[in-house]
């Protein structure tokens, strides 16, 4: 079973509704007696790959700032057990449940461990391996994921909040679906005016930290998906640490409020391409070349992760749209990351026919 393929546009228009929707079918299911695993376990470890991974920062950062001893690895780093950590929950992301470094995961982890999946498509290999199984609800995705990878993110704090006993009052996702179209319309806005410089940079560094290292990773991924632009996710404080210093016709984007703030203006003021994504009052700040500001709205982190997201979504299909690339035309299929192989039926919506 597979959920609905949509193009990414589709994907951005109807990401609001849908974010709302994946929030209250979580919500039902951690309430389950089944996901009891996810409201007792004191030392849960997270995994995934490729954006599933990405996605992780985010409740790792969460339940660390709880107490909760807690971290993410690479499924292909536990394929063989999980020697080496403590874990009274395996806790895996994959969207379509497929994912082959994944399953590898949840067969070799040892008796003892509950395995938790965390999908958009049910039924998948994964949920027929775990002891619970969370759904997003089949919701339709584009290739390069929009509401998949946002509900996960969603999803994902909810199990933190079940984890933690976070109280039901506490909901930062009642005003998800307004919040993305407000930041959307922003979004599209800013990365309008900056697309063409942007888009003639010959890499792109995606900077933050803490939560945001989510949005981070994400970037840099849609950046090569989508964009076919080379790109890495850096950590705020190891950038500073010499990685910053090979910027040159280099496309920035900085994700955050604390010392983001000083190296977007210094990134700007040596005259490379800058967008700083913040909720700080630093709208002043655009009157400075080469420096570009998205300012989000105040809410919850889980819910500031979501519209860096969304800001994401609309650079890079502005980027890819002035460099000529269709989006989603994806260049390779490797058929060993997917059990059963790639399905053709999404290379029939991701890479359309183009003429010439």
């Amino acid at each position: 079973m597979s959920a609905s393929r949509i193009p990414f546009h589709q994907g951005r228009n109807d990401q609001g509704a849908a974010l709302a929707r994946v929030a209250g079918r979580v919500r039902a299911a951690l309430a389950e007696p089944a996901a009891e695993c996810l409201r007792t376990a004191r030392r849960p470890l997270f995994t995934g790959i490729g954006a599933s991974y990405a996605a992780l920062a985010l409740p790792v950062q969460q339940l660390r700032e709880q107490g909760v001893v807690t971290q993410r690895v690479l499924a292909s780093e536990i394929e063989d057990g999980l020697s080496g950590f403590e874990a009274d929950v395996l806790i895996a992301v994959s969207q379509g449940g497929r994912s082959s470094e994944t399953l590898a995961a949840f067969r070799n982890a040892p008796a003892g461990t509950a395995r938790a999946a965390l999908l958009n498509v049910v039924p998948a290999p994964l949920s027929q391996l775990a002891d619970v199984t969370v759904g997003l609800g089949n919701e339709p995705d584009s290739y390069a994921s929009t509401v998949g990878y946002t509900g996960t993110l969603v999803a994902l704090d909810l199990i933190a909040g079940a984890l933690t006993g976070r109280p039901e009052r506490v909901d930062p996702w009642r005003d998800i679906a307004s919040l993305t179209g407000e930041v959307r319309s922003r979004a599209a806005e800013v990365t309008g005016a900056l697309r063409s410089r942007a888009a003639g940079c010959v890499a792109a560094d995606v900077v933050a930290a803490g939560a945001s290292r989510a949005s981070a990773e994400e970037g840099a991924l849609l950046l090569r998906e989508v964009v076919r632009m080379p790109a890495a996710a850096s950590a705020t404080r190891n950038y500073l640490h010499g990685e910053m210093e090979s910027a040159g016709n280099t496309l920035h984007v900085v994700f955050g409020s604390g010392r983001e703030l000083a190296l977007a203006r210094s990134l700007a003021g040596a005259g490379h391409t800058t967008l700083l994504v913040t909720t700080a009052g630093v709208d002043a700040e655009v009157s400075v070349p080469d420096l570009s500001v998205i300012r989000l709205p105040a809410c919850a982190e889980a819910a500031r992760v979501v519209l860096e997201t969304v800001v994401l979504q609309e650079l890079v299909a502005q980027l890819s749209e002035e460099r000529g690339v269709p989006v989603e035309s994806f260049v390779f299929a490797n058929d060993d990351t997917k059990e059963g192989g790639v399905d053709p039926g999404d290379f029939e919506v991701a890479s359309p026919v183009t003429a010439g």
